[in-house]
């Protein structure tokens, strides 16, 4: 089983697939917490909650798609945040920032489930997925189409303007992560 993580300062979101399955997406929104500690604090209660899960099934869990307990953790893949500039894109404070809270978050999953996490681009990741993006096309709304027309067990809330609620794209990146994790491993284990 793979745990897929799209770590941000913001929105975090979490995706597990099983035998190939959705079986669990969900996130967290670290908006009102103000500093890299009060988000730390934030984001190690929700990994305690993951990881508590699979310890002891929880029937009454948000976006829970079927028992995941008995399916243990065994990969973790966390989207390697950008280490490159690039036009329009971010500056080296917020790169720097996200980087520190990205190995903050890779230290609370391997000190939790024991595993130590793998890194993927979200390019690689979604090539992994299957996911081509058009050039001039934004790839966030891309992947949101695509999973909504592929996933079934992938549903989205809506603004009332009709948009997909933000923490939905951190979810769907989250679950590209562990689709692609999960290919990975699969083509780990048929060159052994």
């Amino acid at each position: 089983m793979i745990l897929g993580v799209d770590v941000s300062t913001s929105i975090t979101g979490f995706a597990v697939v099983a035998e190939g399955e959705l079986v669990y997406y969900d996130y967290i929104d670290l908006r009102k917490q103000k500093g890299a500690f009060a988000k730390t604090l934030a984001i190690k209660e929700k990994i305690m909650d993951i990881f508590e899960m699979y310890q002891c099934y929880n029937e009454g869990q948000l976006r829970m798609l079927e028992p995941i307990a008995e399916y243990p953790i065994q990969h973790i893949y966390i989207e390697q945040p950008f280490t490159f500039f690039n036009s329009g894109g971010s500056s080296a404070k917020t790169m720097a920032v996200l980087q520190r809270f990205n190995g903050i978050v890779s230290w609370l999953l391997y000190e939790l489930f024991d595993i130590e996490p793998e890194y993927i681009g979200a390019t690689a990741a979604r090539k992994e997925a299957g996911i081509k993006i058009p050039r001039g096309t934004k790839a966030k709304k891309v992947v949101m189409e695509h999973l909504l027309e592929n996933e079934d067990a992938f549903k989205v809330e809506y603004t009332r303007h009709g948009n997909p609620k933000a923490q939905y794209f951190d979810m769907a990146d989250a679950i590209v992560i562990a689709r692609a994790g999960y290919r990975i491993e699969q083509k780990k284990q048929e060159n052994t």
